[in-house]
């Protein structure tokens, strides 16, 4: 079990180094974590819902992603409030008191089910625990960390975060903290985000390794050329987009902004340059604006408006193409109605009606499917019809078209509603959409950042190379490279129980 001192120190990154590593010598490893609260979600082949960065984990292992890889999955909603997914099905609205207190039994029920899984067809589980194993008032109810590893019988690798300061007052407290039987399965650390001369690094190490009694592995270096998904909005702070571009695209950050990772691939398109545009900034020299997903749409429109943004964005949406996913196609539309409160408790509030649709938050079963659609060719996207896209759809809201035409005919998944046979809705240059993942198409992607290039009197590049498929294989092998050149691999196989 990979843990860390302290949330975003790097463990999802050392789990998914370690299944690059593993699977490529041939071995059958698997990525696990037992409770993930996290916002940045995504649809695997069954139709269940994990956090992203199992997937990516996943990935790293040369696995379909799989519910068992996260049975438990926490994601915020509102007031200490958050939906609980359980074996990647939705269990209900929680808040923290209930779901520890009520549902504890059932959730470890499910860890353990899935452990046993895995157990049973993989020879190695690289398990990644959650913020810190040492939060002294969670101890007797952690189901992420120490816990687990006991359950699992797992020893432990220690991440910590030398970028923020504190490296080793961070290590020694969390051993200092630890019951002697759950201190005892550190086999060994990992100092992480690393910019300085080593030399000036090692008589740290050597002082807190006498402390601890336990070896440091390796200092992992801080690698800007390393592209890695972000797991949640704390990450998203960190995250520096390029900006240089001559092409400015706008990202809205909302307060409760998920799936952010839908817009990863931007990041490699020429010319474009991202800007994350907070509640009150300015939104002028914008070529685009994209509305991304929310956890609570009602939520976020109310906060539009009470930031004065309302206005803004409706007013650069008749000079340049706005696009909408999931939460942020909501907010688009005339009006969101939730007459039982299911959202929030602002019930019903007028979208911001650049498109003619209307979005209703009732009895409607969760939509969690891997998707598929036709291009209609309406709108921005002439000259795309019958063009194939794929994505993932989470959503409990059902949009009605109302004065829009539809974005895709859909072939696989629901789109606006289970009756629908469309997904999206595009107006003008505006365009929204329930289909997570949209700019992941290659095609889609490139035929949209071409309409701003002419838009621009920039020369389209049409479809010649895919970057960003480009740089997720070259940012797994460079994890994988980084990993080997600077963590002593022979102690990491000992402690794995494997042979070189």
């Amino acid at each position: 079990m990979v843990q860390g001192t302290s949330s975003n120190a790097g463990k999802s990154v050392v789990v998914a180094a370690l299944c690059r590593i593993l699977s490529k010598r041939g071995f059958r490893v698997v990525p696990f974590k037992s409770q993930n609260m996290s916002l940045n979600s995504f649809t695997t082949q069954e139709n269940r819902e994990i956090a992203m960065a199992q997937v990516f984990q996943a990935e790293a292992a040369g696995l379909e992603p799989h519910h068992h890889m996260n049975p438990i999955l926490l994601k915020p909603k509102e007031d200490f409030t958050s939906q609980v997914i359980v074996h990647g099905l939705p269990a209900g609205d929680m808040n923290f008191y209930h779901y520890q207190n009520n549902f504890r039994d059932e959730a470890l029920k499910a860890i353990k089910k899935s452990l046993y899984e895995l157990e049973k067809e993989y020879d190695i589980l690289i398990m990644e625990g959650a913020g810190s194993p040492a939060e002294i008032n969670m101890l007797d109810r952690d189901m992420a960390n120490m816990p687990i590893a006991r359950l699992a019988d797992a020893d432990v690798i220690l991440v910590a975060d030398i970028d923020r300061g504190g490296v080793f007052a961070s290590i020694a407290g969390t051993f200092q903290l630890l019951p002697p039987e759950d201190r005892a399965r550190i086999r060994g650390i990992i100092i992480n985000k690393f910019r300085g001369n080593l030399d000036i690094l090692v008589p740290g190490i050597r002082q807190i390794e006498k402390i601890v009694g336990v070896p440091v592995l390796g200092v992992l270096p801080y690698d800007k050329q390393l592209k890695l998904p972000e797991e949640d909005s704390a990450s998203l702070s960190e995250h520096k987009y390029p900006n240089h571009g001559r092409i400015k695209v706008g990202i809205m950050r909302l307060p409760r902004i998920s799936n952010f990772t839908d817009l990863d691939p931007l990041e490699y398109e020429p010319d474009i340059g991202i800007r994350l545009v907070e509640l009150g900034d300015e939104l002028a020299q914008l070529d685009a604006l994209i509305i991304p997903g929310t956890r609570n749409t009602v939520n976020d429109m109310v906060a539009l408006n009470e930031s004065g943004f309302s206005d803004e964005i409706r007013q650069i949406a008749t000079e340049i193409p706005l696009f909408g996913i999931c939460g942020g196609y909501q907010i688009m539309g005339e009006k969101i109605i939730d007459p039982s409160l299911k959202e929030s408790k602002h019930g019903t509030v007028d979208g911001l009606g650049i498109l003619g649709v209307e979005t209703s938050f009732g009895d409607v079963k969760k939509i969690i499917s891997q998707s598929q659609g036709m291009i209609m060719g309406n709108g921005l996207f002439k000259g795309m019809e019958g063009k194939l896209v794929t994505g993932y759809e989470l959503h409990e809201g059902i949009t009605i078209i109302k004065d829009s035409k539809p974005l895709t005919r859909v072939i696989k998944g629901c789109g606006n509603h289970p009756q629908s046979q469309f997904d999206g809705a595009v107006q003008g240059m505006s365009t929204g959409t329930y289909f997570h993942g949209i700019f992941h198409n290659f095609n889609f992607r490139r035929f949209f950042t071409d309409f701003l290039r002419e838009k621009m009197g920039l020369e389209k590049l049409g479809f010649d190379m895919d970057h960003f498929q480009l740089n997720k294989g070259f940012s797994l092998e460079r994890l994988a490279g980084i990993f080997e050149e600077n963590v002593d691999m022979e102690k990491m196989e000992k402690i794995l129980g494997i042979e070189s």
